[in-house]
């Protein structure tokens, strides 16, 4: 075969077999103009063709259109099946991401669809017995297709420039699950951002904190800082779901933020940006790296603060501080194949909590509700939700079943929670103890058949983007505060979001600094002595 014309069956192979959702939107956004839908596939197919007989060079082009089939058909599998999209950011999530974690998306599906569809075709690629041209030969045929593919290319898309425009506009995703472009993009993207991301100089922030003064009850005062994961404020009965998924939070007197929304859609993202001073609209990667976080600025105000994790690491944010991956101890009480319950992070917490001298924060990093495998999130005494789906493959399972076993996850982690409270409840007569869950982003669970978490935010449903906020304060910690519970119930529906995190912390543990913005503080308002503040403000 010629090399030329392997390459015009990779690209039809690549544009018929591992596009399917990309054709499926286009047609979507298109359907209202028959006539520039056709134009656009012509264009597409058109301008993968031209890339695909750019790279028919002697001794390159089976390993490049290999690579290329072997992307799209892996991408391929994660857009279909769960509707997610290959961007920078989703790369930099899997880059950090754990073995056990990556490995509930190898299942017998995925390994399945890659041979079919990946090493099947690779194998034909290695077979065929190529026919080459002498050097100046080969250019002239190759520029012989290419140069008229992008002719086509660039004609269909004068041709229905304003219909593709105004689409383009409208749905700025159109383009977001083009393979294999996007995925090697975004790749390319991720690899030039770290490669400068490591000349970053950190620049210190909030160097003049330092706390009000000592606790009015005269103990320490200790705050519990529990992160989520995957946590959707959707399937909260706390904030009025149907179904009860905090039975045991409910029972406790906590104050739930029901109007919560996050920094981003994927832990990689929303973490660093949440312990960062910096709002949403100004946060990027490389600001979060370059400025020191909320940790360093508490330990500036003399604070110890301590990070536990139970998920895939801090992302940066505990690099300054003392850190414990807990599944590394391989506790088997909580723990099996490198993953633990989320009730190892309460495990010591009882040791740590009596080695308190003085003010202190402690981070517990939850697994949560992470998917795809959320029947690994709970033991089998918190199965109430049944049948619950108790497979990584969600082609597997029911609708409801997923949910069932997210749900499940949910009711766990109110579990969780209520042994942190109760923990701290047993300390009471050492320390003054506060507890503050934020979840980092939400989870879609088949909703316009998205699955999982990640898509970029600009188009991020809800449930990937509200979250729930829970605050829960000992007697003695409210009072010496001045914080008024009745206030916050009140201003519980208020609108809120991650932005908010960094400075109620610190309002919290009463640190005074320049970064310090009363008016991102959610309990400022209803703190005694600073509530006139933040209304003048």
């Amino acid at each position: 075969m010629g090399s030329v014309g392997l390459s015009v069956l990779t690209a039809l192979y690549i544009m018929a077999v591992a596009n399917q959702t990309f054709w499926g939107r286009a047609y979507d956004y298109l359907s209202g103009e028959p006539l520039a839908f056709a134009g656009f596939v012509v264009g597409i197919v058109a301008v993968t063709i031209a890339a695909m007989t750019a790279f028919s060079v002697k001794y390159l082009i089976k390993p490049a259109l290999i690579f290329f089939i072997l992307v799209s058909v892996i991408a391929a599998w994660f857009t279909d099946e769960y509707g997610v999209i290959i961007d920078k950011e989703m790369i930099r999530n899997a880059a950090v991401t754990t073995e056990a974690e990556s490995a509930h998306l190898i299942t017998i599906g995925f390994l399945f669809h890659i041979f079919l569809s990946g090493i099947l075709p690779s194998v034909f690629i290695l077979w065929v017995r190529m026919v080459h041209r002498p050097f100046g030969a080969k250019f002239l045929h190759n520029m012989a297709v290419i140069l008229p593919c992008l002719a086509i290319f660039v004609a269909a898309g004068l041709s229905f420039s304003r219909t593709y425009a105004a689409v383009g506009r409208l749905h700025r995703d159109i383009m977001l699950t083009l393979n294999p472009f996007i995925p090697i993009s975004s790749a390319a993207r991720y690899v030039f951002a770290s490669e400068e991301d490591r000349n970053i100089v950190r620049r210190p922030l909030g160097t003049d904190a330092h706390q009000r003064g000592p606790g009015a009850s005269g103990k320490p005062r200790v705050a519990v800082i529990v992160i989520g994961e995957t946590a959707r404020a959707q399937n909260f009965s706390l904030g009025g779901y149907g179904r009860e998924t905090n039975p045991e939070m409910k029972a406790r007197d906590i104050v739930y933020f029901s109007n919560a929304t996050s920094c981003g859609t994927a832990t990689a993202v929303s973490l660093p940006c949440m312990f960062s001073s910096y709002p949403r609209r100004d946060y990027s990667h490389r600001k979060g790296l370059e400025t020191d976080n909320l940790t360093d600025i508490l330990g500036h105000a003399k604070v110890r603060v301590e990070w536990w994790d139970n998920d895939t690491g801090s992302y940066g944010v505990a690099n300054r501080i003392p850190y414990r991956f807990l599944p590394d101890a391989a506790d088997p009480r909580y723990c099996r194949e490198s993953e633990c319950l989320d009730t190892v992070l309460t495990d010591k917490l009882d040791d740590w909590l009596a080695s308190v001298t003085g003010d202190s924060v402690l981070v517990l990093h939850q697994l949560g509700s992470h998917g795809p495998g959320y029947y690994q999130r709970y033991p089998d005494n918190f199965r109430r939700f049944t049948p619950d789906c108790r497979t990584a493959e969600f082609g597997a399972c029911t609708q409801q079943e997923i949910v069932n076993a997210y749900d499940n996850s949910i009711l766990f982690t109110d579990h969780v929670l209520a042994r942190v409270i109760d923990t701290l409840q047993r300390h009471g007569q050492g320390i003054s103890a506060s507890m503050f869950y934020v979840s980092d982003h939400g989870e879609s669970l088949g909703e316009n058949g998205l699955y999982l978490h990640g898509t970029p935010y600009f188009m991020a449903p809800p449930q990937q983007i509200h979250v729930p906020v829970i605050a829960w304060f000992a007697p003695d910690f409210r009072a010496a505060a001045g914080i008024d519970m009745a206030c916050l119930g009140k201003h519980a529906g208020d609108p809120i979001s991650h932005d908010n995190f960094f400075h109620s912390v610190l309002g919290l543990m009463d640190v005074a600094t320049s970064v310090y913005d009363p008016r991102l503080d959610i309990f400022a308002p209803c703190r005694a002595g600073q509530n006139a503040v933040v209304r003048a403000m």
